[in-house]
């Protein structure tokens, strides 16, 4: 058995990987921040160095 600990933020715009157990959860889905959760309300980005993200 195989045991999925880290995945690529759900935001399709996003090129960050995410802890499953850290991830921002919203809708059964994991992200790597709120900002990507919220589909980039205002236009925020993700934050994370090398990500230029904005939904």
């Amino acid at each position: 058995m195989v045991t999925v600990t880290q995945q690529k933020c759900a935001c399709t715009d996003c090129v960050c990987v995410v802890n499953v157990q850290d991830a921002v959860k919203k809708g059964g889905r994991n992200y790597c921040s709120q900002a990507c959760a919220e589909g980039h309300a205002k236009g925020a980005g993700c934050e994370h160095a090398g990500c230029a993200c904005h939904g």
